[in-house]
């Protein structure tokens, strides 16, 4: 049996992205900056997200990104879900393309799915988030936007 890969699901349509080349960022991700480990990301909707929030974090809002770390210590990493309909609207406020913004969220739920926590680490995963973004050749990262 071969071992778990990162993989990508995209549960809607994705203009303006390479559904490769975001394949080929997770696997990169997984290889960098998770050690080695793998993810799953879902690509799906706001109502999704706000789904999910609601019923794992009892937040009955829409948000771009959420981690799903792994139970116990295996090997996978667990599980992260996008909003493509939010990676869309970001993209254009910040004058990106919606693949660099999913990118960019990609990293973000990474990070998170290896323990950091930027509202409660006193700036840890901000500074791992900027030296990734920078290594990965990525534009301006969610923590540092939140913070202007």
């Amino acid at each position: 049996m071969s071992p778990k890969q990162t993989s990508l699901l995209f549960q809607v349509p994705t203009y303006g992205v390479s559904r490769s080349e975001l394949r080929d960022f997770a696997g990169q991700l997984a290889r960098e900056v998770a050690g080695g480990r793998p993810f799953d990301c879902l690509i799906t909707t706001d109502r999704e997200l706000r789904r999910l929030n609601l019923e794992f974090r009892n937040q009955n809002r829409a948000t771009d990104v959420l981690s799903f770390p792994a139970a116990g210590g295996n090997s996978f990493l667990g599980d992260i879900a996008i909003s493509y309909d939010r990676a869309k609207r970001q993209a254009g406020d910040y004058g990106l393309s919606v693949q660099q913004e999913i990118q960019i969220l990609m990293l973000h739920g990474v990070l998170h799915l290896l323990g950091m926590d930027h509202e409660s680490d006193r700036g840890r995963m901000a500074r791992a988030e900027a030296k990734w973004r920078a290594t990965l050749g990525l534009p301006t990262a969610l923590i540092e936007r939140a913070r202007v």
